[in-house]
């Protein structure tokens, strides 16, 4: 993995624990030579991931839309930033500039992001892995809507890791350098 993009809150949450997991992230990047790829902003969490990473060195390329740009949120610091007319054309690049997918805690954003990449592996749209750091518990609901949709048989059960899930960076990367695409298709007979 050459490049990872993270999707994360654009606010920084109510703990210390998600700035800190940011951080973490951020320096695990860097020490690995990994790009990062993110929304391009300085607020919250995408603030501090990006801080963390251009601190230690690394690669840092934004992906930001015009709306987002011309309020003022781009990220000063940045080398590389792209501005893109829209939240889809911003996702799609994103997704085509990445290897791999982590989403820290954040909100409608996030979560939508995050579901947009795992479903299109879902579906054969690209075989980039994905995954979340799960900060305090941030994502134990996630994991018990997967089991309820294998349970109502509305997704299979090899796709309930199609999502890796840790409670660390380290963890984390290490488990998408050997995520495996699900073997069957999204349909069940």
């Amino acid at each position: 993995m050459k490049s990872i993009a993270v999707f994360c809150g654009s606010n920084f949450g109510s703990s210390i624990a998600y700035r800190d997991a940011a951080q973490d992230l951020g320096h695990q990047l860097t020490a690995r030579k990994i790009k990062l790829i993110y929304g391009g902003t300085q607020k919250g969490l995408m603030s501090v991931l990006a801080d963390a990473v251009l601190k230690s060195g690394g690669e840092v390329h934004g992906v930001i839309t015009t709306k987002l740009h011309q309020l003022g949120h781009a990220h000063p610091a940045l080398k590389k930033l792209e501005v893109l007319r829209s939240m889809r054309e911003r996702k799609a690049r994103m997704i085509e500039l990445a290897d791999a997918f982590i989403a820290l805690p954040g909100g409608l954003g996030t979560l939508e992001e995050l579901f947009e990449v795992a479903a299109l592996v879902q579906l054969g749209e690209h075989n980039k892995p994905c995954g979340v750091i799960n900060v305090q518990g941030f994502y134990d609901p996630l994991q018990a809507m997967l089991n309820k949709a294998i349970q109502e048989e509305f997704m299979k059960p090899d796709h309930r890791n199609m999502i890796e899930i840790q409670s660390c960076a380290a963890d984390l990367l290490e488990a998408l350098s050997k995520w495996n695409v699900p073997a069957s298709n999204k349909w069940i007979d």
